[in-house]
């Protein structure tokens, strides 16, 4: 079961980080029982975003892959489903303890192809391995309902059954926890997968799916394909019958058009969309808490995250002191390869990517902000963007209509509450937003009128495996991680039955 191509992670920077007695990372596709070239023998290269430089290749993925991943998945699926769920479950257990064995490797590795500073990568990758550690225990805990008819006559009885195949299409900012949030809860329902990683980060998803065959994963499972031109590959996929599931994480406008797709079939879709977060600090937030509560909220994986905060509504009252201290820490960040242990902020994703936060800041800065710290790039290799503060920027600025991905915060100026929920909820996202207050009561009652799917109060993290994670409005459909992440991937079934 072992690839043909390979690539061995270079020695790690920092000191300690034990490699595993097989650091081969598979390069090909996971079709069934084997890694595989793909039938075009194409290799697409793997960019390190802190040079530019390739860092290997890998297999690009045909229409035939794809439907050959479909017929591995199918003949894996009643096996698995039949499988007892706690044998299911006690598989997942062991893929979580083996993602925590190589947890500081695997660290290194999305720090290489990612760029993001290694404290997020390790943080990723323990995050990641929760959704095994959650599942394992939530799978023998399905459960169905038996309750008497209305009229008497018949009971009724709900079972809850795997939903079928599922093409699973992951984005690259979160290469190891996208993959396993999805894979987890799919796995613990009793559903073979097909998983579709981001072509700029398939490096972790190919050692997590290793790491699962190594666990006891049966074959077909769960396949892995890479297409350069995914489009076209997924379409027949999801247009496949046999296909019943497709779950999705990334740009709501990516989004759109697979629901379109989608709708062919009346496939089945979770959809965990772009976000637009606000962060709001009243005049009565402890400032120092809010401080380091928006570090963690705009800077974690060097703002280029779905919950990461786009906008800083601040109230008047402590505007100036917010701005300072925010500032000041905003500056410590030490600018640099993620690889390196003593960065802080990495690389965003891609030159595109370094580009279109350069012309946003440029924007805002035409419509009246002012830049406050940063705001030019380096004049270095790799797809740098430095930390940046934007102050005095006006409601209406382009760069708090869309997702900036990257390390810029822009700061606007409230008054009244009624002024900060209404910009706040100003925008046709609506995946997480944060709030500062001292006063929980009023705290509260806010949370209920800000139009997001997940709101942190006095917290700059809101992501939890037992909790439900997803938008509302363009932000998603459904709910992944708690239990409800393992109900998207059944089926409800009613049976009405007399005795």
């Amino acid at each position: 079961m072992k690839s043909a191509n390979s690539f061995a992670l270079p020695k790690p920077k920092t000191s300690g980080v034990a490699l595993p007695a097989n650091d081969a990372i598979p390069t090909d596709l996971l079709i069934g029982e084997s890694w595989r070239e793909g039938s075009n023998k194409q290799r697409i290269p793997v960019l390190n975003p802190a040079n530019g430089e390739v860092i290997t290749t890998i297999a690009d993925a045909t229409l035939e892959d794809g439907m050959a991943a479909v017929d591995a998945a199918e003949k894996a699926a009643p096996g698995w489903a039949a499988t007892p769920p706690r044998q299911r479950a006690e598989i997942l257990r062991k893929c979580y303890e083996k993602m925590i064995a190589n947890a500081d490797w695997l660290a290194h590795l999305i720090s290489l192809e990612m760029g993001k500073a290694l404290p997020d990568s390790k943080g990723e990758v323990l995050y990641a391995a929760e959704f095994f550690r959650w599942y394992s225990e939530e799978t023998p805990r399905i459960i169905g309902e038996l309750q008497t008819s209305p009229s008497g006559q018949n009971r009724i009885v709900v079972e809850y059954q795997p939903i079928g195949i599922s093409l699973l299409i992951t984005p690259w900012n979160f290469p190891a926890a996208m993959a396993t949030r999805k894979i987890a809860p799919a796995l613990g329902a009793g559903c073979t997968v097909i998983l579709k990683p981001a072509i700029e980060t398939p490096l972790t998803a190919f050692a997590v799916a290793q790491i699962m065959l190594d666990a006891g994963v049966p074959p077909g499972v769960v396949n892995v394909i890479t297409p350069k031109d995914p489009g076209p590959v997924c379409a027949a996929i999801m247009h496949d019958p046999r296909v019943r599931k497709m779950s999705f994480t990334g740009s709501t406008g990516v989004g759109r058009a697979l629901l379109r797709t989608a709708a062919d079939t009346v496939l089945n879709c979770s959809m965990e969309l772009g976000g637009n977060a606000p962060f709001l600090v009243f005049d009565d937030a402890n400032i120092d808490e809010a401080v380091e509560g928006a570090m963690i909220a705009k800077m974690r994986n060097g703002g280029q995250a779905c919950t990461a905060t786009n906008r800083f509504y601040v109230q008047k009252g402590v505007l100036a002191e917010f701005t300072e201290k925010f500032t000041a820490k905003m500056k410590a960040l030490k600018l640099g390869d993620g690889t390196d242990p003593d960065t802080q902020l990495g690389p965003v994703i891609t030159e595109k990517q370094a580009t279109k936060i350069a012309g946003l800041v440029e924007g805002a800065v035409k419509e009246g902000a002012k830049i406050l710290l940063g705001g030019k790039r380096p004049d270095s290799k790799g797809y740098f963007y430095p930390a940046t503060v934007l102050t005095d920027v006006p409601p209406s600025a382009t760069i708090l209509k869309d997702e900036i991905f990257g390390p810029v915060a822009p700061i606007i100026a409230f008054e009244t509450e009624e002024e900060a929920i209404r910009m706040a909820n100003d925008t046709h996202y609506g995946l997480a937003a944060y709030l500062y207050s001292k006063d929980l009561k009023k705290g509260l009652k806010i949370a209920e009128k800000l139009e997001y799917g997940m709101v942190g109060i006095n917290r700059g993290l809101v992501s939890d495996t037992a909790a439900p994670f997803g938008g509302v409005k363009q932000s998603g459909l459904g709910r992944e991680g708690s239990h409800h992440g393992l109900i998207e991937f059944t089926e409800c079934k009613y049976i009405a039955v007399t005795w």
